[in-house]
């Protein structure tokens, strides 16, 4: 027998996913080869206008077609920042297109976080009383193409009875329409539902879609988030709502991954934030991340999650966590783009800047960063 044939049914699954997903992680590792470094962040944060950071990113492979076409007198924030988005949905297209099947039913259940954006924005629109047309043509192919949602209608919508109504038949439909059963529902109350019912999809579809090497890994990635989040928000709650339990529980994300029901029952009923902090000690997370804390959990948030795509994807390029990863990045040098274009836009220093990027950690964060990236690499 030749040596270099398959020799199980373990080698012929990874062969066919090796031939599955050579083409595409190609792809990839070539569109991460465009992603912006620090020192290209840095660079940005000394300029002195938006004018200047926009030629600045023209010259970014990543940009210089997206942004080609925009003028001096085009440089308001809400043309530059639809431009970026633009440019997310440009990468999920090149990527959908290189996709098989079964990668392509995760971008399918991915792809509802973008749905999520468009109806933020459009009920913003409503609640602030905006009298105004919210353009979001330059979306429009890309939502024709993978989505059910109208987005003429839903732009087009000025109240909020109008705006559901349009939602008939998508699974965001039943979640918005139940709050019209309450006394007077707030833009909050819409949004986190929307939150709920994309977070909810994702947990339920994942096991349906998804074959066992790449199950694991989308579990641990998403379970991962959920939690963090869950945590997130029963501090923010507590410290700065003064929620009741009932409240907070209602606005969880219903998923347990490696924070059990009785660590949330604890967190949320806990009687102090002092008696808090003791029981996030003693929790799955506060056990693997010594410096985890009530004031480093967004940035710690942030840093595991990086540290949890990047390692999944470095272990196993010729998986759907390799797609997610590379999402996860581009999402967040948009997030970063848009917040350095705005404190250039008030003057703010370089070092601030970049701080607010999170790209200058807290010094409780410094060590943390090394702990995680220890806890990665020793798996």
């Amino acid at each position: 027998m030749r040596q270099d044939l398959p020799q199980n049914n373990q080698d012929v699954k990874y062969m066919g996913s090796l031939l599955s997903y050579s083409g595409l992680t190609t792809k990839i590792r070539a569109m991460q080869s465009r992603l912006l470094t620090d020192d290209q962040y840095r660079e940005l944060a000394e300029l002195k206008s938006v004018p200047q950071a926009v030629t600045y990113l023209k010259q970014q492979p990543a940009y210089e077609a997206i942004l080609d076409s925009l003028s001096e007198e085009a440089l308001h924030r809400g043309k530059i920042e639809q431009l970026l988005v633009n440019s997310i949905y440009r990468d999920f297209t090149k990527i959908y297109q290189f996709s098989n099947m079964e990668q392509r039913k995760f971008l399918n259940l991915y792809f509802g976080r973008y749905e999520v954006s468009i109806m933020k924005e459009c009920l913003n629109k409503i609640f602030d009383h905006r009298d105004v047309n919210l353009d979001l043509s330059l979306f429009k192919p890309f939502f024709d193409k993978h989505s059910q949602l109208d987005i003429n209608l839903l732009t087009a919508s000025r109240s909020i009875e109008e705006f559901v109504s349009h939602l008939r038949g998508t699974s965001y439909y039943q979640p918005l329409a139940a709050l019209s059963g309450l006394e007077t529902p707030t833009l909050f109350d819409y949004e986190m539902a929307l939150d709920l019912s994309y977070f909810s999809a994702i947990w339920k579809t994942k096991d349906k879609i998804l074959s066992k090497k790449n199950l694991e890994e989308i579990t641990k990635a998403y379970g991962n988030k959920f939690d963090l989040l869950n945590l997130q928000w029963i501090y923010r709650s507590k410290q700065y709502y003064h929620m009741t339990a009932a409240d907070i529980y209602a606005l969880l994300i219903p998923v347990n991954y490696k924070l059990h029901k009785k660590d949330i029952a604890a967190l949320v009923e806990a009687e102090t934030m002092t008696a808090f902090e003791s029981l996030l000690d003693r929790t799955y997370y506060g056990r693997r991340y010594e410096k985890l804390n009530s004031h480093t959990l967004e940035e710690m948030y942030s840093s595991i999650m990086k540290h949890v795509l990047s390692g999944e994807s470095k272990a196993d390029p010729y998986s759907v966590s390799t797609i997610y990863c590379y999402l996860y990045h581009k999402e967040h040098e948009i997030d970063r783009l848009t917040t350095v274009l705005e404190c250039i836009r008030y003057s703010i220093t370089p070092e601030d800047t970049m701080r607010n990027m999170g790209l200058i950690a807290s010094p409780g964060m410094v060590q943390t960063e090394k702990t995680i990236v220890e806890i990665m690499e020793n798996k």
